[in-house]
């Protein structure tokens, strides 16, 4: 079943008395009762709250939980409050299409964020295209912004920035003979086939090309094999739960090379799911995880110090990136609607986020283009080690 959540404020006692009386997730933004300063602006986002990739979506959806009223406790967007519908597409590309049509079709969204994944992102293309809507992806994958869609914009670091750096790292290692194991996901297929494509290119060689599905619950058959390799590491491309099991089972087979991951694996669900297996491994991924690493005094360390405190204070535990994904995400849309005069329409929406320039965010400072809509640098990524069961920036 999906599950949708209305984030708003709404003045006036006689509206929330009206609001009140319907049940919640039955009414169509259309419906939707104008406050003091206008109609709700309505933005809908499609996260993965369930399944293999909620490990993800449930951190974004506190964030954009959190900041909506937030934003809408300082007055909104020029006097109109904001609304997110959110939409939970259980990690299955099936239901981000229905998901995204449904806050289409029903709930007259200006812009979408997300999804959560990859693969999701791709599947709701269509919808997005023939809706002419913009969309803010928060996935990983380097096929969302590689091939433009001028609809289509993303806040993370893909495996085009990554990959190299993380390539770089084995060489300078000395780690010449790598064990790829990824997710058969989209984020997954996205780094395999880049690293095979760029392995050559740093005097590397895969010696051994494992995957796993987002279900697995074991993966000493896999990593079995790369043992046998004779690979001198193991690197890992996934962002899945499961990806916690790989440390584990090394363990269990007594390989004792180092783990290397791209950016999905940094996040407290790895740490608590790894445990001690995770000691030593090293994860490339944004700044957020050590704020210092901004800037001490900088913008950019002020925007990501104030959301790291407000995230903690409200949930209890610092927000890893993919809450910062959300962040980002959620206010290049807002932003930019700051800018624009009353009445705009979504391609006026769309038309000012690509203008984004400079704008400080939690993966990094976005400077769009009509010819990118990623707008990051490798100079937003930093490497992480976990020592005594947290992520610390790495020598």
């Amino acid at each position: 079943m999906r599950i949708t959540n209305r984030v708003a404020v709404l003045a006036l006692g006689f509206v929330l008395v009206l609001v009140m009386a319907l049940p919640v997730g039955c009414t169509d933004a259309d419906d939707s009762v104008e406050g003091e300063g206008g109609e709700p602006y309505v933005v809908g986002a499609v996260l993965s709250l369930t399944g293999a990739q909620s490990g993800l979506g449930v951190p974004e959806k506190n964030t954009i939980e959190m900041e909506v009223e937030r934003i809408n406790d300082a007055g909104g967007i020029n006097g109109h409050p904001l609304e997110v519908i959110i939409e939970d597409d259980a990690s299955d590309v099936d239901q981000a299409i229905a998901s995204t049509t449904k806050l289409i079709e029903q709930d007259g969204v200006i812009a979408i964020i997300g999804s959560t994944g990859s693969s999701q992102t791709m599947a709701m293309r269509d919808q997005i295209d023939m809706a002419q809507i913009p969309q803010v992806s928060l996935g990983s994958g380097s096929i969302i912004t590689r091939e433009l869609d001028p609809l289509v914009f993303q806040t993370t670091w893909t495996a085009d920035l990554i990959v190299p750096l993380a390539l770089q790292y084995l060489k300078d290692e000395g780690l010449t003979k790598i064990g790829l194991i990824t997710e058969d996901t989209g984020f997954g297929k996205d780094g395999r086939e880049l690293v095979n494509e760029k392995v050559a290119e740093y005097g590397l060689a895969v010696v051994s090309d494992q995957v796993f599905k987002p279900t697995d619950t074991d993966m000493t058959g896999q990593l079995t094999v790369v043992k046998s390799s004779g690979a001198d590491v193991v690197l890992m491309w996934s962002s899945v739960s499961a990806s916690s099991i790989v440390p584990k089972n090394m363990g269990q087979l007594n390989f004792d090379v180092p783990l290397v991951c791209g950016n999905g694996v940094a996040k407290q669900e790895f740490l608590d799911g790894a445990g001690g297996a995770g000691e030593g491994v090293v994860a490339f991924a944004g700044k957020v995880l050590a704020p210092e690493s901004y800037g001490v005094g900088s913008e950019a360390y002020e925007v990501a110090t104030g959301f790291v405190e407000r995230y903690t204070e409200e949930y209890g535990v610092a927000p890893d990136h993919f809450a910062g994904h959300a962040y980002d995400g959620l206010y290049l849309v807002v932003e930019a609607m700051k800018r624009l005069d009353e009445g705009f329409t979504p391609m006026d929406l769309r038309d000012e986020i690509e203008k984004t320039s400079g704008l400080p965010g939690i993966g990094g400072t976005f400077t769009f283009s009509a010819t990118d809509h990623n707008g990051m640098t490798s100079n937003d990524i930093v490497m992480y080690r976990i020592e005594d069961g947290q992520w610390v920036l790495a020598e």
